[in-house]
């Protein structure tokens, strides 16, 4: 398991499929500010109300030069019928692999009804116009966490 992230840190270069088959890659988002959430499964209700939130104070973001991307291990298949189901305006993209969501230590051990299994813990960077890590939120819940990264995204770009 690669080393922990830390604030300040380079964020780890990344390069995955996109909805609409773009290719969604670290380098593309110099000059920007980006959020990059992780969660763990689209069209479920907690992951669908975190994007319909995101997706709704994208214009917000934008003011703050910052752009939203959202990861899990759906297929891009997925993330276009996600999009298209809920009106989303966000991008999403898909890391079938893991490789991503392993490199940010999203994929941890969880545990549900006293089973433990394998899966996307619930969180967000926000990575600054040169690509470090300005601010992470872990083990993220929904009430008031879009808030608090909007937030964040305009400090970094007052």
């Amino acid at each position: 398991m690669p080393k922990p992230l830390q604030i300040t840190d380079s964020a780890p270069n990344f390069t995955l499929p996109g909805d609409g088959g773009q290719e969604i890659c670290l380098d593309q988002f110099k000059g920007q500010n980006l959020v990059l959430y992780f969660y763990p499964k689209d069209d479920t209700s907690g992951c669908t109300s975190q994007a319909i939130s995101f997706t709704e104070n994208l214009e917000e973001f934008a003011k703050a030069n910052t752009v939203i991307v959202g990861v899990s291990k759906d297929s891009v298949k997925k993330h276009d019928k996600f999009k298209a189901k809920h009106g989303l305006k966000i991008q999403l993209a898909s890391d079938e692999e893991l490789a991503m969501i392993q490199s940010y230590n999203v994929w941890v051990e969880k545990s549900m009804y006293g089973r433990k299994y394998m899966g996307i813990e619930r969180a967000t960077y926000l990575i600054d116009t040169e690509g470090h890590i300005a601010k992470i939120w872990r083990k993220v819940k929904l009430k008031g966490h879009v808030e608090a990264v909007l937030e964040a995204a305009q400090d970094l770009s007052a």
